[in-house]
């Protein structure tokens, strides 16, 4: 658990390419930004904000009874949209921000503590962030999934949509791939108040705008990404309607809703 005070935030925007209006796609009845909030509620954060450019989601959030905070719609990230709240509400330096997706549900609360004390453990990190293993070549083949990459102490070389490690012999031979190095990024992290403004005072990079992946100009700055890899069965989020079938299966059989 977190040595240290933390405020959640959750960016939710309406525009999503994929599945238009996602925060208030219904999950299992209820809006998906509704099953965010319940997550980061179990947390041991300070605060729960969500950050949106859509009055309906901050309706939806208050009522779940999380924070609730307007940011503009032209932002192009949820970094973006995280760092316009804590310039707003003028956090210190040292404030430490845990990000979570608006379309990760099925995030356990403890995660978003073990983020924050990964956080803590490493000052000199600047930014940190969870992996977990990929079981199956189906998983490290699937482009809405996140594969990451570290090195030896843990710190990030790349995130990418694309099967990464990539097992040439393997894939040459026609024979599945050696999972053991392979890892599906969880999509949250934490940082400080700090960095987040630096981050965000740089337009977004080339690698991030190719694969649509924010945590990539963090990664052409050369900033310290320290990634913590945990054994726990964190579903995909949601990106496709496909996603919202299959995440209402999993709450019905897990009895969460």
């Amino acid at each position: 658990m977190s040595a240290e005070p933390f405020i959640v935030v959750i960016p939710a925007r309406m525009a999503s390419s994929r599945l238009p209006g996602k925060p208030l796609v219904a999950v299992a009845g209820r809006p998906l930004i509704a099953h965010v909030v319940a997550r980061a509620r179990e947390s041991s954060a300070a605060r729960v904000i969500v950050a949106s450019d859509d009055a309906r989601v901050l309706d939806v959030a208050h009522a779940s009874g999380a924070e609730a905070c307007w940011t503009p719609s032209d932002l192009p990230s949820g970094t973006d949209r995280i760092a316009a709240v804590a310039a707003e509400q003028r956090w210190p330096d040292a404030t430490c921000v845990v990000n979570l997706q608006g379309d990760e549900p099925l995030t356990p609360g403890t995660l978003l503590d073990e983020l924050a004390a990964l956080l803590a453990r490493h000052p000199r990190a600047d930014m940190a962030t969870l992996g977990v293993p990929i079981r199956s070549a189906e998983d490290l083949h699937d482009p809405n999934q996140v594969k990451l990459v570290t090195d030896a102490a843990g710190r990030a070389l790349y995130f990418s949509r694309a099967p990464i490690p990539w097992d040439r012999e393997a894939a040459r031979a026609g024979h599945s791939p050696d999972l053991t190095q392979a890892r599906r990024h969880l999509g949250l992290y934490a940082y400080r108040a700090r960095f987040l403004r630096r981050l965000t005072a740089e337009p977004p990079a080339a690698l991030e705008r190719i694969e649509q992946l924010e945590q990539l100009r963090a990664l052409a700055i050369g900033a310290w990404i320290q990634v913590g890899i945990v054994d726990a069965p964190v579903p995909a989020g949601v990106d496709t309607p496909e996603d919202v079938e299959r995440l209402e299966r999993l709450m019905a059989a897990t009895a969460q809703v």
